[in-house]
């Protein structure tokens, strides 16, 4: 029984329950997705949901989030995406995307959506993430 209860503990931590699914995204007349910061971080902790950043190589080695992905807007939109790139972004679960300031995140929005990703543009940029609670990454 007591093993029986830790997978139960195991499984809610880690995850949705099973039969529950994260719902549709709303957007602002703008673009951006109106999920809370705090429920994007709760998503990405319980890797429910990706972090991707897609700001250019220079800016992220200048400071990043620990838990996003680099995947840089010019790559994107000139059509670059490497193995590794494409296997961080699932098409099974939201891909929270951000970027300086909230503009490069909707041009990202409207190129992958349509690839079947569930693309969910944030309106918060770095700098209003990392005041959020979301952890910068060491530097190494």
């Amino acid at each position: 029984m007591k093993s029986i209860t830790a997978l139960l503990l195991v499984a809610l931590s880690t995850g949705p329950v099973l039969g529950e699914s994260i719902a549709p995204a709303r957007f602002t007349a703008s673009g951006h997705v109106t999920d809370t910061l705090g429920t994007v971080k709760q998503r990405v902790q319980k890797k429910a949901a990706v972090l991707l950043d897609v700001r250019e190589k220079a800016e992220w080695d200048d400071g990043h989030l620990q838990q996003a992905h680099l995947v840089p807007l010019s790559v994107i939109k000139a059509g670059r995406l490497t193995a590794t790139m494409k296997k961080q972004l699932p098409k099974d679960k939201p891909v929270y995307v951000h970027c300086a300031s909230g503009g490069r995140v909707l041009i990202v929005s409207e190129l992958l959506r349509p690839q079947g990703y569930d693309i969910r543009p944030l309106r918060a940029g770095y700098g209003q993430l990392l005041k959020a609670g979301f952890r910068k990454a060491m530097q190494k």
